[in-house]
């Protein structure tokens, strides 16, 4: 770890790419896994339009517990390394997954939310959006200006990520010259493109998680860890290097 320690002190732009288990030590369940949601829940009955469309109260009942899931959580230790890097300038951006708005709540200014926002609503009949933030209280929420029904404004399955979001993200990732990718197995598409864009644009890549990945075969640095484990430590080396007492 002191190597990659070294390489993000050197670097001129790095960037944080990060999934579910930066967030499980918050207590938020991760998807895929032992004990993931998708082990325990169908996807296709509560994370697909077909699904809300067919059953609004259904999906609505099961985002509103996540909501208050989140609600309840904490930043954790790798939310909180990862916003104390980009404030010493290392990290200028983090590209995530996650829709647990965590990094933001932790102080991270510059986070692209590939897979949108719990916390946001998005009408599906006139396209309105608001943002909340504690759990809704009716469900399902409906819209103050039509009257239609308001969705979670996440990214559910066989639908395309936002069009700017996905922009800046292969912008961020083009132009670092190393990347952490931090607590995802590399299984979800198109947002599992952008470490091996990274890669093939030059960056160096650094992946911290404690399971086997998708990028393993791509990384220059293997930290078999939890983030929130792994990352305090990654920045407590980097501050020392940067003293020049390591």
């Amino acid at each position: 770890m002191i190597e990659l320690a070294r390489a993000l002190a050197r670097s001129s732009y790095a960037v944080a790419f990060t999934g579910a288990g930066v967030s499980a030590d918050s207590g938020i369940p991760t998807f895929r896994g032992p004990g993931g949601l998708w082990s325990r829940y169908r996807p296709e009955e509560l994370a697909t339009p077909e699904a809300f469309l067919r059953d609004p109260l259904l999906v609505w009942e099961w985002y509103k517990w996540r909501q208050e899931l989140i609600y309840r959580a904490a930043p954790n230790p790798a939310h909180i390394a990862l916003a104390k890097l980009e404030k010493m300038g290392i990290i200028k951006s983090i590209i995530t997954q996650n829709v647990d708005g965590l990094h933001e709540r932790a102080g991270s200014q510059t986070v692209v939310e590939l897979h949108g926002n719990i916390w946001r609503l998005r009408c599906i009949r006139c396209g309105a959006t608001m943002t909340t933030e504690r759990p809704v209280d009716v469900i399902p929420p409906r819209c103050p200006r039509c009257g239609g029904l308001m969705r979670p404004d996440v990214v559910w399955f066989g639908e395309r990520l936002p069009a700017g979001e996905w922009e800046k993200a292969v912008d961020h990732a083009s132009r670092a010259d190393i990347m952490l990718v931090v607590g995802t197995s590399g299984a979800v598409f198109p947002a599992a493109y952008l470490p091996r864009l990274a890669k093939d644009r030059g960056a160096k890549i650094a992946v911290i998680d404690p399971g086997d990945t998708a990028f393993d075969d791509i990384a220059d640095f293997r930290v078999r860890e939890r983030a929130g484990e792994a990352l305090p430590k990654l920045v407590e080396y980097v501050e020392a290097i940067l003293r020049g007492s390591l």
